[in-house]
């Protein structure tokens, strides 16, 4: 028998199950017979040709099958099989030696035999870049800048919610509504008024993203999307600057550092392909435990400080995996794809791209939609266009707009439940689940539907106040 590990995104297609036994003596015959048992999952998994999608990655224990014999890797009895796949923040360097103060106030640091006085100073002319000032970023900003570091940039375009404040440590209740660039740099310099902060307002696109990393030492991976994620990779490689990488979801985080300068992998030889938009939800979907960010947060500014140290064991090649639910950590194997676009032995990637079409969500784009002001004059006419919920029955619980809820994993199961020939109007929390669910209905003959954009947080927004939101 063969333990079959599930990731969250897709447990929802096993009736919730973490693991699942199934049989086969091969790599390929397991996932077969999973694919068998639970045909949602053998879809998100494997392509039409029954290979695994460039976004997923199996693992036999912490071995990568790529790099063994791939499907045809042997399967010993009660052995563990792993479904990793892509889970959907210049002034100059400071001068001189330490002042007293800055002697007084790093003194726990310079007693450390690998830091002292002289690692002490590395850290004070290093600098860093963090792309996110959200839950990743929170605790990356405070301990990096507690630390020493000389320099830290910030970018984020994003301005505090209530409901950062569960995770986003460095933002306080008096902050909500200001910039999170703003309130982060506010919060740097009153921990450590020797960190000198910039700030960078707006998105981090292909556009301004190499002017802004080329005068930081190291990038740190602190976004919460996939464009902004594959940017940063090829950003780092492109630039030759090592990009500390982690990501969470719900109970679960990962983290590693791509190193272009040390010869290891990049994200891409991690992922070459993003899931499919809608696939992986946000934490704003998907939600997060609140300590979660700070832990891989954390071991993300442990990996930075031992960069710009020069000591340790830094985790290139290494993909460390931590479950909070089960308290445990896991180590897997990671290594440079000879065949990588960007890092491989014959580079396709020379420049930056369109990262929103790569991620395919240039072509959610062109779905039709509705906005809540039509949706809400139409229904004020006596209009009735059917409604189609497809968040969790646990958020619907929270707010809803009386629609018929159909959880997106359901939907290929329960479409029959739907008319085809009825106008239907589909929503989520915020526009990114219901997209594919128009995709899949249109795909199956449904001529009137639609997505309402923004999704019930654009209703609560703009229509409702009075709403409960989430």
């Amino acid at each position: 028998m063969i333990h079959v590990q599930i990731p969250t995104p897709l447990r929802r297609y096993a009736g919730g199950s973490a693991s699942v036994d199934v049989s086969g003596s091969t790599v390929g015959e397991a996932i077969a017979s999973l694919a068998a048992a639970y045909p949602e999952i053998g879809k998100n998994i494997l392509g039409p040709d029954g290979k695994p999608r460039n976004f997923v990655n199996i693992y036999l224990g912490d071995e990568d099958i790529r790099y063994l014999m791939g499907l045809d890797t042997v399967t010993p009895d009660d052995s563990t099989l792993l479904i990793v796949p892509s889970i959907a923040g210049g002034a100059g360097a400071p001068s001189g030696k330490l002042t007293p103060d800055e002697m007084k106030r790093y003194s726990r640091h310079i007693i450390l035999p690998e830091v002292g006085v002289e690692g002490q100073e590395k850290l004070k002319h290093g600098s860093v870049l963090l792309i996110g000032a959200g839950g990743l970023g929170s605790p990356l900003a405070l301990y990096l800048a507690a630390a020493g570091v000389g320099r830290i940039g910030i970018s984020d375009f994003d301005v505090v919610d209530y409901s950062n404040l569960q995770r986003q440590v460095i933002h306080g209740t008096s902050d909500v509504g200001k910039k999170k660039t703003e309130s982060a740099k506010a919060r740097i310099e009153s921990i450590n008024p020797f960190t000198k902060v910039e700030i960078f307002e707006g998105e981090f696109t292909s556009k301004n993203a190499m002017g802004i990393a080329k005068n930081f030492d190291i990038i740190i991976d602190g976004t919460d999307n996939f464009p902004t994620r594959y940017l940063a990779n090829d950003v780092s490689v492109l630039l030759k600057k090592p990009n500390v990488y982690g990501s969470i979801f719900r109970f679960e985080g990962q983290a590693s550092v791509f190193d272009p300068t040390k010869g290891g992998p990049c994200y891409r030889c991690l992922y070459p392909e993003p899931p499919p938009p809608g696939m992986v939800p946000s934490c704003a979907e998907g939600g997060v435990l609140g300590i979660l960010p700070g832990i891989v947060g954390l071991i993300q500014a442990t990996e930075a400080i031992k960069i710009l140290l020069g000591q340790g064991d830094l985790l290139i090649g290494r993909l460390l995996l931590f479950d909070a639910l089960g308290m445990k950590f896991r180590e897997l194997k990671l290594r440079r794809n000879p065949k990588c676009p960007l890092c491989g032995d014959n580079p396709t990637i020379h420049e930056l791209i369109d990262y929103q079409n790569f991620c395919g969500i240039s072509a959610q784009a062109d779905l039709p939609v509705i906005s809540v002001e039509d949706l809400k004059a139409r229904i004020d006419r006596g209009e009735k266009p059917f409604l189609v919920d497809v968040r969790e029955q646990f958020e619907y619980d929270i707010c809803n707009l009386d629609g018929k809820l159909i959880p997106l994993g359901q939907i290929p199961q329960r479409y029959a439940e739907l008319d085809p020939n009825q106008e239907i109007v589909v929503h989520c929390k915020m526009g990114g689940r219901s997209a594919k669910a128009v995709e899949f209905l249109k795909e199956h003959g449904f001529k009137h539907v639609r997505n309402l954009e923004g999704g019930i947080n654009a209703w609560w927004s703009r229509i409702d106040k009075g709403m409960s939101s989430y």
